[in-house]
């Protein structure tokens, strides 16, 4: 500041002075609201709770927008064009035409002339809340679309409206494409259509099978009436239809099919009376309805039916493609089936089975059911099946259904859980094909729980001290009762899984009994395992589609996985010792050895002769054959005993039979190898492995059992077990010596006939049995040159060839 020297005031200075800078002022601890200090660092990316929510309702303008945008532009197509169903072409592997499908039986009705039941029918098993709900189920949408694209097959979840747009407007292929357009057509028709107009579309479009579109031709197909004539019951099966078509066929089901269609008719039912649209009273008068059977279908015949049907379950249960739009057609698809090897096995059975049965002469005639599959170990493929004699005239799949006991073919399985888990004895020697077992009939088995399991053997027979390779080629009993007990009879039923059998198999159970095959697989399940011990314990879930493609596009199919379920050496014992089986003289399956060719296999003889089998491979081809009796009228499950003539049944007659006659069609052409050699070398017939304190062998069958299980030396019966079925849990009702193959069970001559059956069997059996089994492997030098055309006169002594105790004879 100056001063004014005339007024002595003071005046502002007119000199530029420095700014002064205001320092920032510290954050007020007060009353006062800190600033915000500025982010820095990686909290710059997060979005502030403003920008979240602006994005947010920005995000859902944009969602409704597109979503009015799409219901707008969405156009509703013709249902008719889409509806219009075409054929399915079925090819050979060779592309050559097996059949083709596709007649479509379709009429429409409106909803007065469906019955009020089968209204309420559909309802309560797909939508019970159709009436009080909107297009969508939007929670099951999401669900649905969320599992197909991560390949979870697909989902359930629809509302009635949705499949019917499915049905009419769309196909049946699971993407999130045909989702998102099966939404907006459902708002679409939602909104245009009424209710009740929407239901009569839908139980018009829907697949019921049969070839039957709608439920008219559905109550025409299985009930021969009117939709307007259906009781409840009636209603309840057609809507249990809508899950699974075929699978809930009971004119055409597997046992357990059935079960699941009854199953899902009674949760109908139970939904019917929850909505109040049937009485407690009339839900507990109401019983399961009879269906008709199937009409003939003139392209289904003979073996294609099965064929077809085969591998029909094969995509559905893959969920390559859905039934309903099978149904549709369009498709061509290719099966691994090789013409010249179906025909060769179609052949078999009728020179070998069928030419030889009288049904007019002989009522027993009529319950042989014949089953058989071939398949090549190494890739898994399905080269040939027969399913019976006629599809139009058997509609049950006698290579797939699983009602039947596998018999001693499932000891194949206990040898390679006993190798697999070094298996030891009672007294702690590891088992192998030299290990001693006392094949005392009845014997009880030593080291298990609660009451000893003491199966008899066929007959009764006792064998004495023999090897774990004698009791195989003979098939006894004890001996193998003994070996799963060594083994851990868990460990049998999980090598047994590993090997292939589903673990759905019925009576396949950890129980004494597991290795005398008182499961019931079916004839490829057991295909599938002996596949995997041909392909060194590698094991490939047998398969029947190679390809298949809709208007040259082609469909994905699920990968043949392969799994090591067991070692390669396990494998190559377990088939040393099943050769036994064929080349031993009193092997059960010698008839088998007249292939000529390295052979390896087992047959099997189960409860009263109910079933009889023989599986059997080379290196190159896996085949398994089974004869089933089965009453043809009611369906019930009898003995073959008197089938052909014969008295008593075994799986090394008939299905050893078939299956030789057929490897020779198979084969021919194919040149000869051998199996490989397991890691001892594959002899079992040098000195056997004796327990550490062995009793002195006797010279006459054993009456009493070993404190081990695991039991001295060998010595061989006096008499040779008949050729034939044991009498199931208790002692055997056959003869003590053979007599004329009145026990007739697979089984064998005692020793070699002086020369080589040409057409038919010797005659007469030898009368002595073989010690130890024959170190030689044949070769086609060696073979005999033909098959045998026809059964012997007399049936030869030989090893038992059935399956007893818990309900299963020995095998």
């Amino acid at each position: 500041m100056s001063e004014n020297a005339q007024s002595g005031r003071r005046t502002p200075s007119t000199g530029l002075r420095p700014v002064k800078r205001f320092k920032r002022a510290a954050p007020v601890t007060g009353g006062g609201k800190p600033r915000r200090p500025k982010r820095t660092g990686w909290r710059r990316l997060i979005p502030t709770w403003r920008m979240s929510l602006l994005g947010l309702a920005a995000a859902l303008l944009l969602g409704v927008g597109l979503f009015v945008l799409g219901v707008t532009l969405v156009k509703v197509p013709d249902a008719h064009a889409a509806a219009t169903a075409q054929s399915n072409t079925w090819l050979y592997a060779d592309g050559s035409v097996i059949t083709r499908t596709g007649q479509t039986n379709r009429q429409n009705v409106s909803l007065d002339k469906v019955s009020p039941a089968a209204q309420h029918a559909a309802l309560a098993a797909e939508d019970r809340n159709f009436y009080h709900e909107g297009a969508v189920n939007v929670q099951g949408l999401l669900r649905a679309a969320v599992n197909t694209a991560k390949g979870a097959g697909t989902q359930g979840g629809s509302t009635i409206t949705q499949q019917y747009v499915k049905n009419t407007y769309l196909n049946q292929k699971q993407s999130v494409t045909r989702k998102v357009k099966e939404l907006f057509i459902a708002i679409k028709v939602d909104a245009t259509e009424s209710k009740d107009d929407v239901l009569s579309g839908y139980l018009n479009t829907s697949y019921y099978g049969r070839g039957a579109y709608g439920i008219q031709a559905a109550a025409h197909a299985y009930f021969g009436v009117d939709a307007s004539a259906l009781n409840p019951a009636q209603g309840a099966y057609l809507a249990t239809l809508l899950n699974a078509p075929s699978a809930y066929d009971v004119a055409t089901a597997t046992p357990a099919g059935k079960q699941n269609a009854v199953n899902r008719w009674n949760y109908v039912l139970d939904g019917m009376v929850k909505e109040g649209w049937l009485s407690a009273e009339e839900r507990s008068a109401t019983t399961f309805p009879d269906v008709k059977d199937p009409q003939p279908n003139p392209g289904l015949s003979g073996q294609t039916g099965y064929l077809v049907n085969e591998a029909t379950q094969y995509l559905t249960s893959n969920q390559v493609i859905s039934e309903t739009e099978l149904a549709k057609g369009g498709y061509t698809i290719k099966l691994s089936i090789d013409p010249a090897r179906q025909q060769a096995l179609q052949d078999s059975v009728q020179a070998q089975l069928r030419d030889t049965l009288n049904p007019d002469k002989r009522k027993k005639d009529a319950a042989a059911q014949a089953g058989a599959v071939s398949v090549d170990p190494k890739t898994g493929a399905v080269v040939a099946l027969y399913g019976g004699v006629d599809y139009v005239k058997h509609y049950v799949d006698n290579a797939t259904r699983r009602d039947y006991q596998a018999g001693s073919t499932f000891k194949a399985i206990a040898l390679a859980a006993a190798f697999e888990n070094n298996a030891k004895t009672q007294d702690g020697r590891t088992v192998t094909p030299r290990t001693v077992y006392d094949g005392t009939s009845g014997r009880k088995v030593r080291g298990g729980k609660g009451t000893p399991y003491a199966p008899p053997n066929e007959g009764d027979r006792s064998y004495g001290q023999i090897s774990l390779q004698q009791a195989t080629d003979w098939s006894v009993n004890s001996a193998f009762a003994q070996l799963a007990q060594d083994t851990g009879l868990q460990k049998v039923k999980d090598t047994g899984i590993a090997l292939g059998l589903p673990g759905s198999t019925p009576g396949l159970d950890p129980v004494p009994s597991i290795p005398l095959g008182a499961a019931t697989p079916s004839v490829l399940d057991m295909a599938g395992v002996y596949a995997a011990l041909d392909n060194g314990g590698k094991q490939i879930t047998p398969w029947l589609v190679q390809s298949v493609d809709r208007e040259g596009e082609a469909v994905p199919l699920p990968a043949h996985k392969t799994t090591q379920a067991i070692s390669t050496d396990t494998a190559n014992q377990v088939t040393s010792m099943l050769q036994g089986v064929v080349n031993d003289p009193g092997g059960t399956g010698w008839r088998a050895k007249a292939l000529g060719r390295p052979v390896a296999g087992k047959t099997g003889t189960t409860d009263d002769q109910k079933s009889v089998w023989f599986v059997g491979y080379t290196p190159e081809l896996v085949t398994s054959v089974a004869l089933f009796g089965q009453d043809p009228g009611s369906g019930a499950q009898v003995s073959l005993s008197g089938v052909g003539g014969i008295d008593g049944a075994a799986g090394g007659q008939f299905p050893a039979q078939i299956w030789t006659s057929y490897m020779k069609a198979a084969l021919k052409g194919v040149p000869v190898s051998d199996f490989q050699t397991p890691a001892d070398g594959g002899d079992s017939s040098g000195a056997t492995d004796l327990p550490t304190a062995p009793s002195s062998p006797s010279s006459t069958p054993s009456t009493g059992t070993g404190s081990n299980g695991a039991s001295t030396a060998p010595a061989a019966p006096t008499t040779p077990p008949g050729d034939g079925a044991g009498a199931g849990a208790g002692a055997g009702s056959g003869p003590t010596t053979p007599a004329g193959g009145s026990n007739s069970g697979g089984g064998g001559v005692t020793s070699p006939p002086t020369a080589p059956p040409a057409t038919q069997q010797p005659t007469a059996p030898p009368t002595t049995r073989p010690t130890g089994r024959p170190t030689g492997r044949p070769t086609p030098s060696t073979g005999p040159t033909t098959a045998p055309t026809t059964q012997p006169t007399t049936q030869p002594t030989g090893g038992s060839d059935t399956l007893t105790g818990a309900g299963a004879n020995a095998g």
